[in-house]
């Protein structure tokens, strides 16, 4: 198997470069690039590999940004260590989402389930491209109403409406505009999977956020951001510094 490895930083290539020879020593790292512009470069000029395994924060971009430069025709396994790109990813070629710090059975999963994917096309007579065609046409859905209950009755909120997520106690609420709250029946992790990731951002632990109903963002101290919303001032929302470049690029859309 070639893999094509998209990575930045060096301790986490050589970590996946360990874990894939133990898993493989049969595979072949055919390159590594850190940036979207030398991989943009590498895939106009190069046979496509059987596997990318792609960093999704890398040097000079987020790289989504390949996808619209250039024609990807490989499955991808994206690594990142953040989770709100989950659904973003598999509007791509995605077999799957790692987050680092990378471990061998989540890698060893991933694998198995690009070979067991590709031994079922072939068996069906279906090539790779056309796999990846399809895959590429399928449209992810988000939700557009959350249900609440107020008192006796039920009630349907839009996502537009909803502010922020905000869990406490271990229990989610929901911020609307009109500054009232309501318990939500899902988690933050659960919630980061169905929100439109182009509107709403995993911020924290606590917090997931409307960008349309983001104020401004301050500089903080020791490189962390404090995010001041609109319609809520409940207690301050703190990005952390390791997340704070990620949480500005994805203001910057």
């Amino acid at each position: 198997m070639k893999v094509l490895i998209i990575e930045d930083e060096a301790p986490a290539f050589r970590r996946l470069e360990k874990i894939l020879h133990e898993i493989d020593p049969t595979i072949e790292i055919v390159e590594v690039l850190d940036s979207v512009e030398d991989t943009v470069k590498w895939l106009k000029n190069h046979e496509q590999p059987d596997l990318a395994l792609l960093d999704i924060q890398i040097s000079d971009g987020i790289s989504f940004q390949i996808f619209d430069e250039t024609e990807v025709a490989c499955p991808v396994i994206f690594t990142t260590a953040f989770d709100e790109y989950l659904l973003k990813a598999f509007k791509v070629n995605s077999i799957d989402y790692l987050l680092k710090p990378i471990k061998k059975e989540d890698l060893q999963g991933a694998l198995d389930k690009y070979r067991n994917l590709k031994v079922s096309y072939n068996q069906n007579g279906i090539d790779m491209a056309t796999l990846l065609s399809q895959i590429n046409l399928t449209e992810t859905k988000y939700k557009s109403r959350f249900l609440v209950k107020q008192g006796d009755k039920m009630m349907a909120i839009r996502s537009e409406d909803i502010v922020c997520f905000h869990t406490k106690h271990g229990v989610v609420h929901i911020f609307t505009k009109n500054e009232k709250s309501y318990l939500s029946d899902f988690t933050l992790d659960e919630l980061a999977q169905q929100l439109d990731p182009q509107d709403f951002c995993r911020a924290n632990r606590q917090f997931v956020l409307n960008a349309n109903y983001i104020i401004a963002v301050h500089k903080y101290f020791k490189g962390k951001l404090l995010v001041e919303l609109e319609h809520f001032d409940e207690e301050q929302i703190i990005v952390s510094s390791e997340k704070a470049t990620t949480f500005k690029q994805w203001l910057n859309q």
